[in-house]
């Protein structure tokens, strides 16, 4: 019986504030990593509502989308013969307020700002190959309009 592929959905928030980047550092199989704050998209939920949420549980902060960066698609074949492929839409958008009595989700063990030379310094340790080229895209000034993602009513959630 043949088995239909489907990627799975991922969200990122690209956040730069005085020329540095918000970071996650998270414990994966693979170690300690860097990544966007970034995650799954649940049922229910648009795009640009599971990068609020996914911001939020990963940093603390607040984060409203305001623009699309781009969609990127990626695959990652693990040592352990995983083989796992991504779609992810990139986001920049408002940081909002910080609440410093939320814990970060878990295997999130701190946030970083970094300048865009640290993060091309650090491939080695992001967790994806999408996490500088979203900040690269961010850099040449990549913005789409929040309503080329339409999310049609029957998903629950609003854009």
């Amino acid at each position: 019986m043949d088995t239909r592929w489907k990627p799975n959905v991922t969200v990122a928030a690209v956040i730069e504030r005085g020329g540095r980047f918000l970071l996650v550092e998270e414990q994966t199989a693979e170690g300690l990593r860097l990544n966007n704050p970034a995650g799954h998209l649940d049922c229910g939920e648009t795009p640009a509502q599971a990068c609020s949420r996914e911001t939020l549980e990963e940093t603390a902060h607040g984060f409203t989308p305001q623009a699309l960066i781009g969609i990127y698609l990626s695959r990652q074949l693990k040592p352990d013969g995983s083989d796992t492929t991504y779609l992810r839409f990139a986001f920049c958008g408002e940081l909002g307020s910080f609440d410093p009595d939320r814990a970060l989700d878990t295997g999130i063990v701190r946030t970083l700002w970094m300048s865009a030379d640290e993060v091309r310094a650090s491939t080695s340790r992001h967790r994806s190959p999408m996490v500088v080229q979203c900040m690269e895209d961010y850099l040449k000034g990549h913005r789409y309009p929040m309503e080329l993602v339409v999310a049609d009513s029957s998903i629950g959630g609003s854009l």
